[in-house]
């Protein structure tokens, strides 16, 4: 696990000294509702805050990497990541953007513990979603995140996958 958070750092720090000019550089803050639901589960509401890196490329081309706290699961069963996913941003028009990207997620509590100790504590995934920034520094963003990882830890015979699934709506502030 250490490998992966080094290299999610390796790659923002690469992308920082590869950025042009200061004016390149944005940072951000975001929060918003997730909707979400493991495996077989019945799906919550909770929310998600944290903090934006953008990294303009090209007019049309964006690097943004993420780091969220991010409330998820299902009805009763409750888990709590931070997530830090590293979005590829193509704007469409002047501000309006569809990103997609990897994500980790890295479990930080649970509900209970016997639901800490029945999922495992990496989850990673793909997220795909649109965002409009306005001119004043205000965007608005809805994501889907679809976990890839199987997040059950117990050996039992015909116990299924946990993956996690999950629609972001946010609002966020760019400085």
């Amino acid at each position: 696990m250490k490998k992966i958070i080094f290299s999610v750092w390796a790659l923002v720090a690469f992308s920082a000294a590869n950025a042009q000019d200061d004016s390149s550089i944005t940072f951000g803050a975001k929060a918003g509702l997730n909707n979400s639901n493991l495996t077989d589960g019945k799906a919550t509401t909770a929310f998600y805050v944290g903090g934006i890196v953008d990294f303009t490329v090209s007019d049309k081309f964006h690097v943004q990497p993420e780091v969220l706290y991010s409330v998820e699961g299902a009805k009763d069963a409750s888990l709590s990541f931070i997530k830090v996913p590293i979005l590829a941003k193509y704007y469409i028009a002047d501000a309006f953007s569809l990103h997609a990207g990897p994500f980790l997620g890295f479990k930080v509590a649970a509900e209970d513990d016997f639901l800490d100790a029945a999922t495992k504590s990496l989850d990673y995934g793909a997220a795909v979603g649109a965002a409009y920034d306005f001119d004043f520094g205000l965007f608005v963003d809805a994501r889907y995140n679809l976990g890839l990882a199987n997040l059950n830890e117990i050996d039992v015979p015909g116990a299924g996958d946990i993956k996690t699934t999950s629609i972001q709506v946010g609002v966020g502030y760019r400085f």
